[in-house]
């Protein structure tokens, strides 16, 4: 709408430059998907509001089994076009404070022989009907009993640093061990530290 054909000085590619776009972009003509096309992404739409956590690899699946004819590339290029994404996390979530102290891995080697020696924390996501909650739990890593634990449908810190709180009621450990993911290494959840623990 902004280029001009019958403009008095300035060539259709001179506008096209001059909004930094291709002279072909100019003249390309979009190609309408078909009817049956349509009707498929809608049934994908469908799909991805009942099942949030699923990809385009398990939409295709079900469409192959409720007797769609399709190819798994087709169904990746609509959902791309849909422009929807699994609810799931994505991969390689524990990333640190830009400017945290990195902490020393100090259990190699070491024989763990007695409860409330190393503790530890991690995140895990648990599906649900309708998306996912965040798990977090504090685990002592002689008896496994699970000392701690909290959900959460953020990654805030709140929730981590309540688990820890309520681990250290039962006994303080020599060690706790972590991932060193954001969570863990802020100061929200450093400031626990009974300055008695070797962080690892």
């Amino acid at each position: 709408m902004l280029i001009e054909l019958d403009h008095p000085t300035l060539s259709v590619e001179a506008q096209c430059e001059a909004l930094g776009l291709s002279r072909s972009s100019y003249y390309y003509i979009p190609i309408l998907e078909s009817e049956e096309t349509l009707i498929l992404m809608r049934r994908m739409e469908e799909m991805h509001y009942e099942q949030p956590e699923y990809g385009y690899r398990k939409i295709y699946a079900n469409l192959r089994r409720k007797g769609f004819n399709v190819s798994e590339k087709r169904i990746e290029r609509l959902w791309s076009k849909l422009g929807f994404l699994s609810m799931l996390p994505r991969r390689n979530l524990s990333k640190p404070t830009a400017s945290h102290l990195h902490y020393p891995y100090l259990l190699d080697g070491l024989w763990i022989g007695t409860p409330n020696q190393v503790f530890s924390t991690d995140i895990t996501f648990l599906p649900m009907a309708n998306g996912f909650v965040y798990l977090t739990t504090v685990t002592d890593w002689f008896s496994r009993f699970i000392l701690s634990r909290e959900l959460s449908n953020t990654m805030t810190v709140d929730f981590c640093s309540v688990a820890l709180e309520k681990a250290l009621q039962h006994a303080c450990p020599e060690y706790f061990n972590m991932d060193q993911g954001s969570q863990f290494t802020s100061t929200a959840f450093l400031g626990i530290d009974p300055a008695t623990i070797h962080w690892t």
